[in-house]
C-alpha cells in the first residue's frame, strides 16, 4: 500500500513538474469577414508540422501548444480554409493567427449509419457505449432487458417468483457495479432488487459500461465496475420533439412511453416522459400451478428543465414512480389481504413501491479554458411494503441525499489536468421485519424495526496526463469516513492508456472499492421461500481490490473495418457478505467473509461490418469465480463459466433485421441435500447444464416518423424445470423459490410502434 502511494505521488510530481518548466506558444484565432471585422474561430487544428502533434481552439479562439525544441513549423488548419504555415517559431510568444481566404468546398453528402455500441479509443479507462440503435434491436422495455447484446453485461433472476432482476459483470453480482443515473449514484439499497425495471428502454440516450474500478470522482463504490445510465435531454438536437412507442407482448404485457421537449424563453428548455405498463393475463406454461411472470403495474414519471447561457449550466429534475406487483399461485389476488400474503386458498406475495426523485447539477464556466466548477444534489425517498406466502412481512423506508462539488482545470496546459472535490451522501433506513409460523400468519415468531444511519463526508483528487498520441493516464485518490462503520476509507485509483500505433490500444487499471452492505434490502425477495435467515456475524463493509488489462486491435479490410477486444480483470475480496445456502438446504447463513474469495474474467470480442449495412459481433468470455463458504474454498453457485455471444444486424433500406444467440454454460448449484421434496423429484442437481436462447426482431420504417417492430424471445422455448421446490405448499419448510439458473419464461412474441417527430 505504501508503495503504491508513493508511485502515485512520485508520477504526479514528475509531471507537474515537468509542465511547470514547458514553454508555450498561445493567442486566437480569427476569421475576417469581406467588411473587415475579426472574430474568434474554434475548432482550428494547431499542430508541429514534424511531429503532428498540437491542439484545437476552444469556443473563443483561444489555443495553447508547448514549444516543442528546435521545431519551427506551425501550422494552423480549419475547414474551408486553406492551411496556414508559420515557421521559425522557437521561443515562448503570444501569437494570433487570422484566417483572410475562404477556400470554397463542393457540396459532400456523408452516410453513415450509428455504431450500436463502440470503446472510445483516447480514454484511459475502457467506457463501452451502449448507443439507442443498440437499445432497439430487442424488446427493451427496461433496464433489466437492455444487455441482451451485451458481451460483458449478464441479466438474471433472482427468485423464481417476485420478477426481480439482477445484473452481472465480471462474475460478481450487481451489488458490486455501481449503478449511475447520469453521473449520480442511484438505485442503491431499497431500489437494489427491482431497480433495474424502474428506467424505460424508450427513456434512454444511451448506456455506458465500465469494467473494473472507475473513476474517485463518483464515490468509492464501484469493485467490479459502473454503469451509467444517460437519460434523454430536452435540448433541440438532444432528442425527439415528440415520441410515443407501445408495446404488448404474448405474456399479456402491455405498455406506453412518451417524451416530448419544448423552449422555455432564449436560454432554457423543458421535458416531460411517461411510462406506464400492465399485466392483463397470467400464465402458468409449466404446470407448477404458479405465474410465470408477476402481476405488474407501473406508473413512472420524468420532468426535467435545463438552462445553459454562456458562464452558466444549470439542470434540474424529478421523478415519481408507483408500482404495485404480486404474484404466487394461481388465483391469488392480494386485495384487502396483500398484508397477509393469502387469498382464499391461495398463497402469494405482494409489492406495494413508491419512489420520488429530485436532482439539480449546475455548473460554472471560466475563462481559462476546460476550467468550471460543478455542483450535483440529488434526494431520494424510497417505500416498499412487501408481504410473502403468508409467512414473512416487510416494509422498508429509505431516505438518501448525495452532494458533490467538483474543480476542474489543468496545470499550465491542458495535457495536464486535474479534479479536485468533496462529496457528502446520507442514508436512512427504516426496516420494519415480521416472520409469522408457516402457514399461520398470526402465530409471529419474530418481530424487529431495525434502523440505520450513515454519512459519508469525503474528498477526492484526480490527475489525468494526455500527450494527444501515446500516452494517457489517471491518477486517482479518494477519502471517505463512514459513520455508521466509524472507519475511514481510502480509494486508490489508476488507469493507463497505450498507443505504440493507430492500430493497437494497451489499457490498464487497478483501484480499491469499498461497500456498504444492506443485505435484507439488496436480497429481500429471500423472503420468497421458506429458508430461514440466520445473521451469523454482524455485517461489515465490504472491501476489495480489482485489476484489470485490455488489449484492442483494429484491421483495416478494405473498406471495413474489424475490431478486436481481449481483457482480463481479477478481482480480490478483503471482506464480502457470503450468503450461504449450502450449510443448510432449510436456510441461509449470513455471514463475514472467513477466507478467500476472487473472482477472474477474461473475455474476447470481435466486431465487423462484413458487408454493407450488415454488422456481425463475435464474443466468448470465461469466468473463475471462487469464495469460501462453510470453510471451503468453492465455486460461487449460479455464475456461469463461460458465455458466448453471435449478434447479427443487417439493415438494408427501411427494413432491419436483427438475431442473437447467447451460449450459456454450466453453473454451481447449492446442495439441496437436505431439502426432502427436492431429492424426491430430482431437483437436487450439482450443476445447471448448457442451454442456447435466441431472440429476433423485424423493424420497418414507415414513412418519416413511424416504426413497427416485431419479434421474439428464446426461440428455442428453453426453461428452467420446475424451478420452484415444493410449488404445491409454499406452506412448506422445503418451499424454496430461490434456486434459478436459467430462464423462466418460454417462447414470446411482442409487437411494438413508435412514432416519432424529430
Amino acid at each position: 500500500m505504501k508503495t503504491l502511494r508513493f508511485i502515485f505521488a512520485f508520477l504526479l510530481m514528475c509531471y507537474a513538474s515537468g509542465a511547470m518548466a514547458q514553454d508555450f506558444i498561445e493567442g486566437t484565432v480569427y476569421e475576417e469577414a469581406e467588411n473587415g471585422d475579426r472574430m474568434p474561430l474554434p475548432g482550428v487544428n494547431v499542430y508541429w508540422k514534424i511531429v503532428n502533434q498540437g491542439v484545437v481552439t476552444d469556443a473563443n479562439g483561444h489555443y495553447k501548444i508547448p514549444v516543442h525544441g528546435e521545431i519551427g513549423c506551425l501550422v494552423f488548419s480549419c475547414i474551408s480554409y486553406e492551411n496556414d504555415t508559420v515557421h521559425h517559431m522557437f521561443e515562448p510568444v503570444h501569437y494570433d493567427h487570422i484566417f483572410h481566404s475562404i477556400h470554397m468546398l463542393n457540396e459532400v453528402e456523408i452516410e453513415a449509419r450509428q455504431k450500436a455500441t463502440f470503446i472510445s479509443a483516447l480514454e484511459p479507462m475502457v467506457v463501452q457505449t451502449i448507443t439507442t440503435q443498440s437499445l432497439r434491436r430487442a424488446a427493451c422495455c427496461s433496464l433489466a432487458e437492455s444487455f441482451e447484446n451485451n458481451a460483458s453485461v449478464d441479466v438474471t433472476y433472482s427468485d423464481a417468483v417476485t420478477g426481480a432482476k439482477q445484473i452481472e459483470l465480471l462474475g460478481l453480482s450487481g451489488l458490486y457495479t455501481q449503478m449511475l443515473a447520469e453521473n449520480m449514484p442511484n438505485f442503491r439499497g431499497a431500489a437494489s432488487a427491482f431497480g433495474l425495471n424502474y428506467v424505460p428502454g424508450n427513456w434512454m440516450n444511451a448506456i455506458q459500461v465500465s469494467k473494473g474500478t472507475s473513476s474517485v470522482r463518483n464515490g468509492y463504490e464501484s469493485i467490479s465496475g459502473q454503469i451509467n445510465v444517460d437519460y434523454k435531454k430536452p435540448e433541440v438536437g438532444e432528442s425527439e420533439k415528440l415520441f410515443l412507442n407501445l408495446f404488448g407482448n404474448t405474456m399479456g404485457m402491455a405498455e406506453f412511453n412518451f417524451n416530448t421537449r419544448w423552449n422555455v424563453g432564449k436560454h432554457g428548455s423543458m421535458m416531460v416522459l411517461g411510462h406506464v405498463n400492465h399485466n392483463f393475463m397470467t400464465m402458468d406454461y409449466n404446470g407448477d400451478h404458479f405465474v410465470d411472470d408477476p402481476q405488474v403495474t407501473q406508473y413512472n414519471i420524468f420532468a426535467r428543465y435545463n438552462y445553459a447561457n454562456e458562464w452558466f449550466e444549470g439542470f434540474w429534475g424529478v421523478k415519481a414512480l408507483k408500482e404495485d406487483r404480486y404474484g404466487g399461485q394461481i388465483g391469488f389476488v392480494p386485495g384487502a389481504h396483500l398484508h397477509e400474503g393469502t387469498a382464499g386458498d391461495s398463497l402469494g406475495f405482494g409489492i406495494n413501491t413508491q419512489r420520488y426523485e429530485a436532482f439539480s447539477k449546475t455548473g460554472f464556466l471560466f475563462d481559462r479554458v476546460e476550467t468550471s466548477l460543478g455542483i450535483q444534489q440529488q434526494f431520494t425517498y424510497h417505500k416498499m411494503h412487501s408481504a410473502y406466502f403468508n409467512t414473512n412481512i416487510y416494509h422498508i423506508e429509505q431516505y438518501s441525499y448525495y452532494a458533490n462539488v467538483l474543480f476542474n482545470s489543468y496545470i499550465s496546459n491542458t495535457m495536464h489536468k486535474y479534479s479536485v472535490g468533496a462529496s457528502y451522501s446520507y442514508d436512512k433506513y427504516n426496516e420494519h421485519i415480521v416472520r409469522s409460523e408457516r402457514g399461520h400468519s398470526d402465530v409471529i415468531l419474530e418481530e424487529s424495526r431495525p434502523t440505520r444511519t450513515e454519512h459519508v463526508p469525503g474528498v477526492f483528487a484526480e490527475y489525468t496526463y494526455n500527450d494527444y498520441d501515446h500516452w494517457s493516464f489517471i491518477l486517482g485518490m479518494r477519502g471517505d469516513y463512514n459513520t455508521y462503520y466509524q472507519k475511514l476509507l481510502y480509494t486508490p485509483r489508476v488507469h493507463v492508456r497505450y498507443e505504440p500505433t493507430k492500430t493497437w490500444t494497451f489499457r490498464l487499471s487497478a483501484g480499491k472499492g469499498y461497500r456498504s452492505p444492506n443485505v435484507l434490502a439488496e436480497n429481500s425477495t429471500m423472503l420468497a421461500s421458506a429458508r430461514e435467515i440466520v445473521f451469523v456475524d454482524t455485517p461489515k463493509m465490504e472491501e476489495a481490490w480489482n485489476y484489470g488489462l485490455n488489449l484492442t486491435k483494429t484491421f483495416k479490410i478494405g473498406w471495413r473495418e474489424l475490431t478486436m477486444q481481449a481483457d482480463f480483470y481479477r478481482t480480490d475480496f478483503l471482506n464480502q457478505i457470503v450468503l450461504d445456502r449450502d450449510a443448510d438446504a432449510h436456510e441461509t447463513r449470513i455471514y463475514n467473509l472467513n477466507g478467500k474469495s476472487y473472482s477472474n474474467s477474461a473475455q474476447i470480442e470481435a466486431n465487423c461490418e462484413i458487408f454493407k449495412d450488415f454488422d456481425l459481433t463475435l464474443a466468448f468470455r470465461y469466468n473463475d469465480v471462487k469464495m469460501t463458504i462453510n470453510d471451503t474454498l468453492r465455486e460461487k453457485p449460479f455464475v456461469n463459466r463461460y458465455k458466448g455471444l453471435v449478434t447479427m444486424s443487417y439493415a438494408p433500406g427501411t427494413w432491419q433485421f436483427d438475431f442473437t444467440t447467447q451460449f450459456n454454460g454450466d453453473s454451481r448449484v447449492p446442495n439441496l441435500a437436505g431439502n426432502a421434496t427436492a431429492v424426491a423429484n430430482g431437483q437436487n442437481i450439482e450443476r445447471s447444464p448448457f442451454y442456447v436462447i435466441m431472440n429476433a426482431q423485424i423493424t420497418k420504417k414507415l414513412g418519416k416518423n413511424w416504426e413497427l417492430y416485431v419479434g421474439s424471445e428464446n426461440l428455442t422455448n428453453y426453461t428452467q424445470d420446475y424451478p420452484i421446490i415444493s410449488a404445491n405448499d409454499p406452506t412448506s419448510e422445503d418451499f424454496d423459490a430461490s434456486m434459478v439458473w436459467g430462464p423462466l419464461s418460454g417462447i414470446r412474441g411482442y409487437l411494438g410502434v413508435r412514432f416519432q417527430i424529430k
